[in-house]
């Protein structure tokens, strides 16, 4: 028999091969039914399970088969030697027939669906050429990126061995069961199949699916069947890599709400990445050189964007127990005094068979970071009190010590305005009483609101907001609405492990991506392939800029009257101050249109001129003679006009129209 492994034909010779692609000669194979052994602590970062193309005596054409038919055994220590305890070294159990055998393979697979049929398929019945053995309790069944395969995996019995599942996960698998694993997945896939749900939306059904066609293309449905252990050990990996990124793979901590989450890392965080002033004053004293320089209130200003997504949709029910603030509190009702929007108008409307309409939360309204703990699920419709815990959640993470928070909602103009009292009626809403809020609205929301509430609400009029749109929300929904789909119909705590999962990601690629100039060589410095914006660029053309507006600010100071600059400066000030209790303030910002009079009140306006004037009363007429000199220049040039669409061949009736 020729063995073709990668391409290379080495005849009578079984061969594998690490994650390095380093083949290693496995032994002489003389017989089908000779045991050979793989040294396991070659493969213990990663395996790669290869299958056979093997060229019948008998047949013009190959077939593909798998390594344990040839006698293949995996030993698990002692350098891919047989362990000294075992007993069990012969032939007999490599190639049974199953009769009487169940094909479940793990000490969980008992609990299988009640209704399902059992499983009638014996191993000679599956078709020649098929690269795995099902119904044997002798094989293993491992699932790798390559595919579903089956092995012969000899544990070590030594006394001072490892249990079974600590020695899979030494060789790089993950048991599905952690007291009889028959069943294992390889680091690789899981890896796998987690970047292939982040980046391309694959949920588990379908990449399992894409395995078992992997596996076999002809006949994918007689591949062994594992896809509820994959979501369950890809829920188990997820944890303990997030465990592992978070520094709690070494130290038995407890994990507090947020530990597992990623934040904006150039966001103000006092203790992390800046330091307030001493005695939270605006004055800042340089410890250097001692001189006393006043800090811009911007610079400890926490800036948060409000959204919700009705595209996250979930199906099914969850635990009341974890909804103890939606059961207590108590809705407003409040008609919108605004534009109808439907955030407001649709905030109770209900679907059947709808767990969770939707999702919202809060953001870092600048760098577009989710903010830890702070997502709601939407029992009903965007209601004020589900973003009332939103919000109070997000203003409890890493800001002790500030004092002012700008946040950005699509129907501020509404919510803003009972906020504080709604917090003080919850008893599980907190905030600081210190705590200022300042209220904005996205620069194309905005529009949809009434003309006055643009100079209340928009960025452009509110300080310390610099260049900011306050709609980056909106982005971070897109890439989120293609794995909200797959999420739709899982289980309430699946879901939210899975849309945590992608949140996290999103702010882990935000951050790598702030700074990326400062990694780039100098040839890739110029290139323009590079996602997104790092804050070094964006720091650049800030400074260029504030550059050309101050140039055409002092050109128009140079042409305005002094008095009117001084005056307008006075305004400014005194509308900012007011502003806070009262948005109307900022209505002076608002652009005075006057219409132009029309012809009769013209006319009015210059008979009422005349009639004042001394003089004989003749010439108080003017007015109206000019009036009916300009209504007789229209007459003649609309005569004019008719005339000329007559043509050659006018009409009785055409000409007497033009006579009367």
């Amino acid at each position: 028999m020729t063995i073709y492994v990668n391409g290379s034909q080495r005849p009578k010779h079984i061969l594998t091969y690490s994650l390095k692609e380093k083949f290693h000669q496995i032994g002489h194979v003389s017989s089908v039914g000779q045991m050979v052994s793989i040294n396991a602590m070659d493969a213990s970062v990663s395996l790669s399970f290869a299958q056979v193309v093997a060229e019948p005596s008998t047949r013009g054409f190959p077939f593909i088969g798998c390594l344990v038919k040839s006698g293949m055994v995996i030993w698990l220590r002692h350098g891919g030697n047989a362990c000294p305890w075992d007993d069990d070294v012969g032939e007999s159990a490599l190639f049974t027939t199953g009769e009487g055998d169940s094909d479940d393979t793990d000490a969980e697979s008992i609990l299988n669906e009640p209704n399902a049929e059992p499983s009638t398929k014996e191993a000679h019945d599956l078709p020649t050429g098929v690269p795995f053995i099902k119904n044997n309790k002798a094989m293993t069944t491992i699932v790798d990126k390559s595919g579903v395969h089956t092995h012969i995996v000899k544990y070590c019995t030594c006394p001072e061995a490892d249990a079974a599942d600590i020695q899979l996960f030494n060789m790089g698998l993950f048991p599905v069961s952690f007291i009889e694993p028959k069943t294992a997945f390889t680091f690789d896939v899981l890896n796998d199949f987690l970047l292939d749900n982040l980046e391309c939306g694959t949920s588990a059904m379908n990449y399992y699916s894409k395995l078992r066609r992997m596996t076999t293309s002809v006949f994918p449905h007689l591949v062994t069947d594992r896809y509820w252990e994959l979501m369950r050990v890809a829920r188990q990996w997820r944890k303990l890599k997030l465990l592992k990124w978070n520094g709690f793979g070494h130290e038995d901590k407890e994990v507090r709400p947020g530990d597992l989450a990623l934040f904006c890392s150039a966001c103000p965080q006092p203790g992390i990445n800046v330091t307030l002033p001493a005695g939270g004053t605006a004055e800042d004293i340089d410890a250097n050189n001692g001189s006393g320089r006043e800090t811009p209130s911007w610079l400890y200003t926490r800036l948060l964007v409000m959204d919700g997504n009705f595209k996250a949709e979930h199906l099914h029910a969850t635990n009341p127990a974890d909804e103890e603030h939606l059961a207590i509190a108590k809705d407003a009702m409040q008609c919108s005094e605004c534009n109808n929007h439907h955030a407001v108008n649709l905030a109770n409307a209900s679907r059947h068979r709808l767990e969770a309409t939707g999702i919202g939360g809060c953001a870092c309204a600048r760098h577009g970071c989710f903010v830890p703990h702070a997502m709601v699920d939407f029992q009903k419709g965007e209601r004020q009190m589900n973003m009332d815990y939103a919000l109070c959640e997000a203003l409890k993470l890493n800001t002790e010590g500030i004092r002012r928070v700008l946040t950005f909602y699509d129907v501020n103009c509404q919510y803003h305005k009972h906020l504080q009292d709604r917090i003080a009626d919850s008893p599980l809403l907190k905030m600081h009483d210190e705590l200022e809020i300042t209220p904005g609205i996205g620069l194309w929301h905005v529009h949809g609101h009434q003309d006055s509430y643009y100079v209340r609400y928009a960025s452009n009029f509110i300080q310390g907001a610099a260049r900011i749109d306050g709609e980056i929300m909106e982005t971070l929904w897109a890439p989120l609405n293609i794995i909200s789909l797959a999420a739709r119909g899982m289980g309430t705590p699946h879901r939210k492990e899975c849309l945590d999962y992608q949140m996290n990601d999103c702010n882990f690629m935000k951050m790598i991506r702030m700074s990326g100039c400062l990694v780039y060589s100098v040839h890739e410095s110029d290139s323009r392939d590079h996602t997104g914006k790092s804050l070094c660029r964006k720091y650049k053309e800030a400074m260029k800029g504030v550059a050309d507006s101050n140039m055409a600010f002092e050109r128009l100071d140079e042409t305005a009257d002094a008095d009117k600059v001084k005056d307008w400066e006075a305004q400014e000030r005194l509308a900012h101050e007011q502003w806070r209790h009262d948005s109307t303030a900022m209505d002076i910002y608002e652009v005075q249109l006057r219409k132009a009079p029309t012809r009769k009140q013209q006319e009015l306006r210059l008979l009422t001129a005349q009639g004042r004037r001394p003089g004989d009363v003749r010439r108080r007429g003017a007015a109206t003679w000019l009036a009916e000199g300009l209504a007789i220049e229209e007459a003649q040039v609309t005569l004019q006009i008719d005339v000329r669409k007559l043509g050659h061949r006018a009409t009785d009736t055409q000409r007497l129209a033009i006579g009367r």
